[in-house]
């Protein structure tokens, strides 16, 4: 008999994460104790470690060190034909509003030329839980609410448990073999990868799962990365449970965006003008009062162009708040774009990309032109 996890408590989830704030500590220090029900706090300067006690009222405690946390106490029960009790976990990205610090993500699929994470786990016995990383994606930047996309691994099972849905076949991922299952939870789509035997370590690529996910769901590379995040589903006890060391990095070029570390830039000299036949593409994604911009700078003339400007203004009331793939000179108003050192040549008949994300008010316009080394360009 098919049984789904957090089916019959979605509507306890949405409800719970939309009207509770998290409790937000300082940068944690080792043994930490977090017994609030969203209680979180950071480590490392990067990561949020949140108790994210949603399925039950029963008290969960957590102690969070400078690497990660563990399961301090346990005391909600869940029906192994329902949902899990909660969710502790670390993550990279934004959940509910709470971002890591210095993250980068929201990024688009198609902006990320790597991400990377690892993983290092103590599992215990007696205990009903799924080791899990969640990695969310939606098609737009979303920091807050539910995503579409729910794409779990499952590092270890014990109990009576299964993912939600039901199996639809194996993949070979990392050079291991999962079994994959995929159904819905009535607020959003989830893909799970069961491994056979518990992994308690390893270093892997997130990105390699994603490729996966587009083969089975509506996924595409238009959509975001939001958040990378890894912990326990316990249906009934758990203490002892610990995420001992925790890493995620996402690097951008992979067609334009973020990178974690910014790449250096070519040495300070200043091309020469008036020698450019280029075209623009500005191709926008807007939202609400946000947007994400990429430019497509394209070398129209004869000769290849080795190291480039592109100066364009920013229409009234928006404003530059990241960017990937180029230096960005100004947040608002007049703005230059310098190229990386990977992306400064552009030969003739070629092109090169790169990207902001930013906020406006009023009507989004794009902007009027662009001149690159001086020269205007065409737009497309």
């Amino acid at each position: 008999m098919r049984r789904a996890i957090r089916a019959l408590a979605a509507a306890a989830l949405l409800a719970g994460a939309t009207l509770t704030t998290f409790a937000v500590a300082g940068p944690a220090s080792a043994d930490t104790q977090i017994c609030d029900q969203y209680g979180s706090t950071t480590i490392g300067g990067r990561y949020v470690v949140m108790n994210n006690r949603w399925g039950t009222s029963a008290q969960q405690c957590i102690n969070v060190t400078s690497t990660g946390f563990s399961i301090a106490s346990q005391q909600g029960t869940g029906s192994t034909s329902g949902a899990p009790v909660s969710y502790p976990a670390v993550y990279y990205g934004c959940h509910y509003t709470n971002c890591s610090p210095g993250t980068v993500l929201p990024m688009q699929l198609s902006a990320i030329s790597s991400a990377t994470s690892s993983i290092n786990y103590t599992f215990v016995s007696g205990a009903t839980y799924d080791a899990s990383y969640d990695i969310w994606l939606d098609p737009t930047p979303k920091k807050d609410g539910v995503n579409q996309q729910e794409v779990m691994i499952w590092f270890n099972r014990q109990g009576s448990i299964q993912p939600i849905g039901s199996v639809i076949g194996s993949a070979t991922i990392g050079g291991r073999t999962w079994q994959v299952w995929q159904g819905g939870n009535g607020s959003n789509q989830v893909i799970s990868y069961v491994a056979p035997s518990p992994i308690s370590s390893w270093n892997f690529s997130v990105l390699d799962f994603l490729n996966d996910v587009k083969t089975h769901t509506s996924v595409t590379s238009s959509w975001y990365l939001t958040s990378i995040q890894a912990g326990f589903e316990p249906w009934s006890g758990g203490a002892g449970l610990a995420v001992n060391s925790f890493s995620a990095s996402v690097n951008g070029g992979g067609g334009g965006g973020g990178t974690t570390t910014p790449p250096t830039t070519t040495p300070p000299t200043t091309p020469p003008a008036g020698n450019a036949a280029c075209r623009v593409t500005y191709g926008t994604n807007v939202w609400n009062s946000g947007y994400t911009a990429n430019v497509t700078v394209a070398n129209t003339g004869n000769a290849p162009v080795n190291g480039w400007t592109l100066g364009f203004t920013l229409p009234g009331g928006q404003s530059i708040t990241s960017s990937w793939g180029a230096t960005v000179t100004g947040t608002s108003g007049a703005i230059t774009a310098r190229n990386m050192s990977y992306n400064g040549a552009i030969p003739a008949a070629g092109s090169t990309s790169f990207g902001f994300q930013g906020t406006y008010s009023g009507s989004f316009a794009a902007p009027g032109s662009f001149t690159l080394n001086g020269s205007t360009c065409t737009t497309a």
